[in-house]
């Protein structure tokens, strides 16, 4: 496939690289941690106040280290859904769709965000697996599909409930898109596309901006009272509280979107037709049944259970913890981990073992704090996350 020629190589970049607000994270007060090959502010004020104001107001997050690509040219979205199992060619403009990268036997290489913005399809995908997929892509897609990496977009993330209110005062008629759609706007002569999706359980919105006027963008939006920023600490908190995997820890391509209980994401005409990667496996787990499952569990006690943590059933490990922490909203300790099939069914008592204790544990429902999107007068069948 042919690509844009300016693109930067991985090789030719430092081992840790900056983001484009980097200075102003530190001037904000943002303690800076390695992430995804990126130094990312994990913390201003602390996690617990970011994840809280998340949930009253809301919260700028820096998610610029997420790989921005764009895929043009005759026939593109037929061509992607060899690789992906939902419905590309459907997407209306405008219209965005979860979506998994799937390998050869169904294992599952990233989970990513794909929207039709009318002359290309938008693809964002995880920081950490950005030159992976990009590889994988042009490795698979034909000569006449361009792919594009937009190195030079910064992308920002404002996140809940008055995050609508707050944008709508530099975006005027952005408080129209509702979730898992999004649009182009100007905003002082500064072209921005605009999502309103989120990684948080929260309304919100992603911010494509470019890197250069990124820093004044951050600067307008806290600008207003309502608006602090967040690191990843909360990022993490939150979309755990909502139920939403992350890539490295609860997927990888040891996982499946069976198994993973990602089942949204195979849009059911395309289960039937087949015709992407990782087909005939996905479909022999939907007709036979995953061997586990991913599920969710609370914890008694405070004590969180942390990826890697075993889940028992009486003397057998039936089990293992992938993401797992203390949920602010709720006052007590939730975890989401692969478990058994046998074991896997609402209300199941469960062990976890931390810190050589057993901690009991119940399966539970995801997500563990509702979902407040916006999705308008009517609802958009298919969307999530």
């Amino acid at each position: 496939m042919t690509e844009d020629q300016t693109e930067t190589h991985p090789d030719d970049m430092p081992e840790v690289q900056v983001l484009p607000l980097d200075a102003w994270h530190r001037a904000k007060g943002g303690r800076m941690v390695d992430f995804a090959g990126y130094q990312m502010p994990i913390q201003y004020e602390g996690i617990v106040a970011e994840h809280d104001w998340t949930r009253g107001h809301a919260s700028l997050f820096d998610v610029s280290h997420m790989g921005q690509l764009s895929l043009e040219g005759d026939g593109a979205a037929e061509a992607l859904e060899t690789l992906l199992p939902g419905d590309i060619a459907g997407l209306k403009p405008g219209r965005m769709r979860y979506s998994l990268l799937l390998d050869d036997n169904g294992g599952v290489l990233d989970d990513l965000i794909v929207t039709n913005v009318g002359p290309h399809l938008g693809l964002v995908v995880n920081g950490a697996m950005k030159w992976d997929d990009i590889a994988h892509l042009r490795e698979h897609l034909p000569d006449e599909i361009t792919l594009k990496h937009h190195a030079d977009q910064a992308l920002l993330a404002l996140q809940g409930p008055e995050a609508a209110a707050v944008l709508e005062t530099i975006l005027p008629g952005v408080g129209e898109l509702v979730f898992m759609t999004a649009g182009a706007f100007d905003w002082n002569g500064t072209p921005l596309w605009v999502s309103r999706a989120g990684y948080t359980g929260e309304d919100g919105f992603e911010i494509s901006v470019p890197a250069d006027k990124a820093e004044a963008l951050a600067d307008a939006l806290v600008a207003d009272a309502r608006v602090k920023p967040a690191g990843l600490g909360a990022r993490d908190s939150l979309r755990l509280e909502a139920g939403l995997p992350l890539y490295g820890h609860d997927l990888d391509t040891n996982t499946d979107p069976v198994s993973a209980d990602l089942l949204f994401a195979l849009t059911k005409k395309r289960r039937e037709t087949g015709g992407w990667m990782g087909h005939e496996n996905v479909v022999r787990l939907l007709a036979q049944g995953p061997s586990v499952k991913r599920v969710g569990l609370v914890l008694e006690g405070r004590l969180p259970a942390r990826e890697g943590a075993l889940v028992f059933s009486g003397d057998t490990q039936v089990g293992r913890v992938t993401s797992g922490g203390f949920s602010p909203t709720l006052g007590h300790p939730v975890a989401m981990a692969y478990v058994d099939a046998a074991h896997c069914a609402l209300g199941t008592d469960l062990q976890i073992e931390v810190r050589n204790k057993r901690l009991d544990a119940r399966v539970a429902p995801m997500p563990f704090v509702p979902q407040n999107y916006y999705r308008g007068p009517t609802s958009l069948s298919g969307d999530t996350k």
